[in-house]
């Protein structure tokens, strides 16, 4: 998938000083809102103290901001969830301002493609309860928002007691590093939690230079991980439920938060 461009986008005039901003000397994890995103994706958040929703930089169609890939329980099926999307500035539009198409079609259609897949699972009436707060998200008519709580709701079914969020709200300069550099420091981070895609471009010296220091976040590839890095996490909970997978991500967390910072890449 193509990396969103964030050295295009603007700097945010948000005042950060009026944040409530969570404690000093928390792990932080930044990315864009995904919708139900994948288990890598949502292990990594998982494991952070703080989500900072990335919704300021450009809206990608190739991406997972707007559509989820569902894989089947029993069968071999794997079909894109898409939210219908219009950017009113093309290719420009930032995440925070794409427009979901077709309101009433969109939700019916999230909704009734999520039951096909996975309402056979003994896990289905728990995740059900909780669906209703995302689709009650269509009505603002921004496919971030649906994103974000698909995300949320999936994140408290497992526990987290971490906080979100908005990149839009807080200062940041130019550049693909530079920005999360930043986003990280505004937030008072001891240190960023950063993937394996993101390990390829990331400048750590800019994080060094805000005294942030950057941990590789890498996933198990078995079992429940075997297809975490395509399919949505929300087969792995249909397939566990939401206590054995909070289980198999604190592991995972642990695992990532023992490992020695990376010094990475520097320009």
């Amino acid at each position: 998938m193509p990396r969103t461009d964030l050295s295009s986008q603007p700097v945010s005039t948000a005042v950060s000083s009026s944040l409530d901003l969570p404690p000093p000397g928390g792990l932080c994890a930044i990315h864009q809102p995904n919708l139900f995103p994948r288990l890598s994706t949502l292990a990594k958040l998982f494991a952070a103290d703080y989500w900072i929703v990335l919704d300021d930089v450009q809206f990608t169609r190739r991406d997972y901001q707007h559509r989820a890939f569902l894989a089947a329980l029993g069968d071999h099926r794997r079909q894109w969830l898409s939210i219908p999307t219009h950017l009113p500035r093309g290719q420009r539009t930032l995440i925070k301002d794409a427009l979901i198409v077709d309101l009433a079609r969109s939700r019916r259609r999230t909704e009734s493609m999520l039951r096909q897949y996975y309402a056979s699972s003994p896990h289905w009436p728990v995740f059900d309860r909780v669906l209703a707060l995302v689709l009650e998200r269509f009505s603002t008519g921004k496919t971030a928002m649906v994103a974000e709580a698909s995300t949320r709701i999936l994140l408290d079914l497992l526990g987290w007691n971490g906080r979100i969020l908005l990149s839009s709200q807080m200062a940041a300069r130019h550049g693909r590093s530079q920005r999360l550099a930043d986003l990280a420091a505004v937030t008072r981070a001891r240190s960023y939690l950063c993937g394996t895609g993101g390990m390829t471009y990331l400048d750590t010296s800019l994080f060094s230079a805000c005294g942030v220091t950057v941990t590789p976040f890498r996933t198990p590839t078995a079992g429940v991980w075997d297809s975490g890095r395509q399919v949505s996490a929300i087969r792995a909970l249909m397939c566990l439920g939401p206590q054995p997978l909070a289980d198999a991500l604190r592991t995972a967390a642990a695992q990532t938060i023992a490992q020695p910072t990376a010094r990475g890449r520097t320009a």
